[in-house]
């Protein structure tokens, strides 16, 4: 009676029934020695690490590779261009076939088409791409090709030094260390650098080019007489000796063979046999590049750069290039190809390769000795 007093009269609530516990998972385990789990855990741990090993040395090998090959690019095919220009205009002019094109334009798709020569496997390659990985791509390229060219300039600014020299004689000599005596306040390299429409034996050509003034512009619109032969312009025929230059010919040797074979450059060049696999001497590309090259490495200017005072090195190139691939007609189209087969016998020499005709070889030793060894092995046979 006093305990429903003391909860108002009403009986006390039966506390809920808790629910039942969950019933034990069975795993099915079969029981193992932890050493044997541990050791099976570090051998996934190994294959893992071993796997990520092996895309890094995948990784690092596309990267190398790309890298060397780039380094044909700044040598075989655009000096200054890059090769994202030369895909967007291949692309450009996929997509409209019978629109004009533009000189700029047309040297461009030029240069795509080198570079599908010079690297076989690139057109292909990035039609696999994605966005990202050309783009990763072209940068190990450019790596590659922006480490050619400095390795290039590098060693033409020594050899240059020499071979000036050797060449012109100077009073003062040319350091292979120093390029801040070099250019127009140097007698010898300004009368290479000078325009092939000047004479610097010309005391008032000299002061202007020095003194920089407005009758005397130095700039890529005037062919420099480095690049002629016996460093000589005929005024009436601009065109006469143009590029046969010792200085270019030793300068593409010491790139494309070896610095040692650049010494060797004394042969007259008009000889008749070439060897026809050497016919790559015949790329356009190789040879501007070597120009545009010595035209730095005699002036005072002392890293790589696009403009030297009034001198526009990209034009310079571009100029190089119009000459040999868009020659005005077929008459100067044939002056230039007997340009380039001069070149050809220049850094490869000649040979009378083709004059090996059959019977030329059977009366060779070689031919002469298989002959009289079978004959002996016949008379040998006899006598048994």
């Amino acid at each position: 009676m006093a305990e429903n007093d003391r909860t108002g009269g009403l009986p006390t609530p039966t506390p809920p029934t808790p629910p039942p516990p969950p019933p034990p998972v069975i795993s099915l385990c079969v029981s193992t020695s932890p050493q044997a789990r541990a050791k099976r855990k570090i051998s996934a741990l190994e294959e893992e690490v071993q796997r990520l090993k092996q895309d890094k040395a995948i990784k690092q090998r596309k990267t190398t590779y790309y890298v060397s090959q780039g380094r044909a690019l700044r040598r075989m095919v655009v000096l200054y261009t890059p090769i994202e220009d030369l895909v967007a205009e291949n692309d450009r002019r996929c997509e409209d076939l019978d629109g004009d094109h533009t000189i700029e334009q047309n040297r461009l798709q030029r240069g795509y088409i080198e570079l599908a020569k010079t690297l076989p496997w690139f057109h292909e390659k990035l039609a696999s791409l994605d966005c990202e990985e050309s783009e990763d791509m072209f940068r190990k390229l450019k790596r590659g090709a922006d480490s050619a060219r400095g390795d290039d300039t590098g060693t033409l600014k020594e050899l240059v030094a020499s071979w000036v020299n050797i060449e012109c004689r100077p009073s003062s000599l040319l350091r292979a260390d120093d390029k801040h005596h070099r250019g127009f306040v140097n007698d010898a390299c300004g009368k290479l650098l000078c325009p092939a429409e000047w004479c610097w034996e010309d005391p008032a050509v000299r002061a202007g080019i020095r003194d920089r003034t407005a009758a005397f512009i130095v700039s890529e619109n005037s062919w420099p007489l480095f690049m002629y032969d016996n460093y000589e312009a005929d005024a009436e025929n601009l065109e006469r000796g143009l590029f046969k230059s010792k200085l270019l010919v030793m300068g593409f040797k010491a790139i494309f063979t070896s610095p040692s074979s650049a010494n060797e450059v004394d042969g007259d060049g008009d000889g008749i046999d070439i060897i026809e696999n050497n016919r790559r001497a015949r790329r356009r590309s190789d040879h501007t590049k070597v120009k545009t090259c010595i035209r730095f490495t005699l002036s005072n200017i002392t890293s790589w750069r696009t403009i030297d005072g009034d001198f526009d090195y990209q034009f310079f190139w571009n100029n190089i290039v119009d000459f040999f691939e868009d020659p005005p007609g077929p008459a100067a189209l044939a002056r230039v190809n007997k340009l380039l087969d001069w070149w050809t016998r220049k850094v490869f020499g000649r040979n009378h390769r083709q004059d090996l005709t059959p019977d030329v070889i059977n009366h060779m030793s070689v031919c002469s000795l298989a002959a009289q060894r079978l004959q002996m092995e016949d008379a040998a046979f006899d006598s048994d």
